[in-house]
């Protein structure tokens, strides 16, 4: 049986995961190509107006494979974190990819709540018998899916640069060099290093979130904070440039706690969209980028 994977949202955290458990079973891995321009038209084609762009690339991939595939993985995530919920987005994206797309092959979507062990393995198990009724290799693909993902490390560090910057984002759009126009290329030709929140402990992301009068509702909201206040205020990083996709309720309420307690600390945000015009884009990282070598001198 062929599974479709579309490339986008989460699959660059997950993929490991994902597809290890799946080949285990038998199954043939259909992904879709990196987002280039092709991906992101057909997503566009698709995709309702106002959502976001990442939304918006998820339908593109998953347009392209969907009639490579016998079936295909939407997942329905709801919790990666206990009392922390992720975009509604994502709850729902099951059905926007139904509505918005015809032609689709069946889905297999059924809700991931990642922080419970008991729930993961409902989800593995029911994921699982679609492709073998054998309980024991199931329980086997999940263990070396498991093993794969925790030897699997995601993260941009060139911090061996003089300055430095907190890159901060959700992780579709750090890890997307589409989509956020291949930002950490363009910043260490400028001279500029770079530190994501992969860098920091999560014990510290939920100590620096302490600072706040209530624990935030939003899972990515919770790991930007915490990781851009602790990267400015104990002097990790120069500065900090937040990439956030247009329309993005979350990152409306993020950016302003982050920019509240720190103040005059320099920060650069970065709107990301459709358009595809790289000038604009450059010329703001140009000049963070001479702000922060100036003021780097001057202290």
């Amino acid at each position: 049986m062929k599974l479709g994977i579309p490339k986008g949202l989460l699959y660059c955290k997950y993929h490991t995961f994902i597809e290890t458990f799946f080949k285990e079973l038998g199954a043939e891995i259909i992904t879709s190509q990196d987002t280039d321009k092709y991906i992101l038209n057909l997503g566009t084609k698709y995709c309702v107006d106002e959502a976001c762009l990442p939304i918006k690339v998820f339908h593109g991939h998953a347009a392209s494979i969907k009639d490579k595939c016998d079936i295909m993985l939407i997942p329905r995530i709801m919790q990666l974190q206990k009392r922390e919920f992720i975009c509604p987005k994502f709850c729902g994206l099951p059905e926007m990819i139904t509505n918005d797309i015809p032609n689709m092959p069946p889905l297999l979507n059924y809700p991931i709540y990642a922080f419970s062990k008991t729930k993961r393995r409902n989800w593995l198990l029911k994921a699982g018998l679609i492709f073998t009724k054998n309980i024991f290799k199931i329980s086997a693909a999940y263990k070396k899916a498991l093993s794969t993902q925790e030897n699997y490390k995601l993260s941009i560090d060139t911090s061996d640069f003089p300055i430095k910057t907190a890159l901060v984002s959700h992780p579709y759009n750090l890890y997307d060099t589409f989509t956020n126009m291949n930002i950490a290329k363009k910043l260490n030709k400028l001279g500029i290093g770079i530190v994501t929140e992969e860098s920091i402990n999560e014990s510290i992301i939920n100590s620096e979130v302490n600072h706040l009068f209530k624990k935030p509702f939003w899972h990515f909201a919770r790991n930007s904070y915490g990781f851009s206040t602790y990267a400015a205020e104990n002097k990790k990083v120069d500065g900090i440039i937040y990439i956030s996709s247009f329309a993005c309720g979350i990152d409306s309420v993020v950016i302003e706690l982050i920019k509240n307690r720190l103040k005059d600390f320099p920060m650069l945000i970065l709107k990301i969209d459709e358009q595809t015009g790289e000038a604009g884009f450059n010329t703001r990282l140009e000049a963070f980028s001479d702000m922060l070598k100036r003021r780097c001198t001057n202290l």
